[in-house]
């Protein structure tokens, strides 16, 4: 029985490693978190995250003339339009939509939307400004 538990631990730690830290993580305070850390090792000198840069960010165009407002909106609360296809994309802050706080589909559409707007991954400290940034607004 003391083999099997820890082959068990082992398993899971090893899932753990693969999906990587965050993969756990159910709340937005978690997510911040796990961004923060993950940020603070890929970059010694960072000092947090920050909703001012999240939104300087969001609202920016970058390298393929979009920027993440395009699509979700100048105030993301209320529900967006994929510039492209014109589908509609419901609000991106999670005070107006709590399914923005799976981080499965967070990281999903990080990934996506992020190659499509910069042209390359978003880094650790991009994703915790943006979700800091999202967690100041407000629905009103």
């Amino acid at each position: 029985m003391h083999i099997r538990i820890h082959s068990r631990l082992a398993v899971l730690a090893a899932a753990c490693a693969f999906a990587g830290a965050n993969a756990f993580a159910a709340t937005p305070a978690e997510m911040r978190k796990d961004f923060e850390a993950a940020a603070k090792t890929a970059m010694p000198g960072f000092s947090g995250l920050s909703a001012a840069r999240g939104e300087q960010f969001f609202k920016t165009t970058h390298g393929k003339d979009w920027s993440c407002a395009t699509c979700h909106g100048v105030r993301p609360v209320t529900d967006g339009k994929h510039t492209v296809t014109g589908k509609l994309i419901t609000p991106l802050a999670p005070v107006a939509n709590a399914s923005r706080t799976d981080l499965a589909k967070t990281e999903k559409w990080f990934k996506r939307n992020c190659s499509d707007v910069l042209g390359r991954e978003c880094t650790a400290a991009e994703k915790g400004d943006v979700l800091e940034y999202l967690l100041t607004l407000n629905k009103g």
